[in-house]
């Protein structure tokens, strides 16, 4: 069974400017993960929703039939949108009944990682509505006023050995149109399940720093 993929993308960032057309060792950001995607064989199309003429030209030219376009309209543009409301309009838009979202700023997710996620998704689908992706933590973790939330300060516990706690971290979300629907449109569904994705393979690109870290990291996979 395949999924579309979803990957939009404003022309604007504030934290990286021109973030998601900045050179990334060669070439656009957004490229990594694009193709990516297209070498999943469970990956039949890449919708991109964007407000960008400039992202729009560069798609089209380089990935050709693989890229969907849908220009971004006034009501669903800008800083403060849902990310739920720009999905919402692209799958009421598309015929398609399986979708996985991501991002131009995960540029060292494998495509073995998500076709290894989408099968979970199909194989479990009478049981869970969506995937998400997750980090998994075992560190010390404290509330603001400086509370501990995941272990005892009078025990000291080895790390290895306090419970895991778990980041979404916005890799990839896997889910269907009703799902999305029956959830109150939102992409983790009434019944989800988490995906692990190693620490390296889900750096997300913030701010200046990351970028700069998510550089290093795809020069050194290269060499191996």
């Amino acid at each position: 069974m395949e999924v579309v993929a979803l990957l939009p993308m404003k022309g604007h960032s504030e934290r990286v400017p021109n973030k998601n057309l900045k050179d990334f060792n060669g070439f656009p950001l957004y490229h990594a993960v694009a193709k990516t995607l297209q070498k999943c064989r469970s990956v039949s199309r890449l919708i991109i929703n964007t407000d960008s003429d400039k992202i729009k030209e560069d798609a089209l030219k380089t990935f050709g039939d693989f890229v969907i376009i849908h220009d971004r309209p006034a009501e669903i543009c800008g800083d403060f949108v849902s990310m739920n409301e720009i999905i919402n309009y692209d799958i009421l838009k598309d015929g398609s009944q399986h979708f996985i979202q991501t991002h131009s700023t995960n540029p060292i997710l494998k495509t073995e990682t998500i076709e290894e996620a989408i099968q979970f998704y199909f194989r479990n689908l009478s049981t869970y509505d969506s995937v998400f992706s997750v980090t998994k933590w075992q560190t010390r973790l404290y509330w603001q006023d400086g509370s501990a939330i995941n272990h005892n300060p009078a025990e000291l516990l080895r790390t290895q050995d306090l419970p895991p706690v778990f980041e979404e971290n916005s890799n990839f979300f896997i889910f269907s149109k009703q799902s999305f629907l029956n959830s109150g449109k939102k992409r983790i569904g009434l019944k989800p399940q988490m995906f692990e994705v190693n620490k390296v393979e889900a750096i997300d690109i913030d701010n200046p720093e990351d970028f700069i870290i998510a550089q290093q990291l795809d020069l050194l996979r290269n060499k191996i």
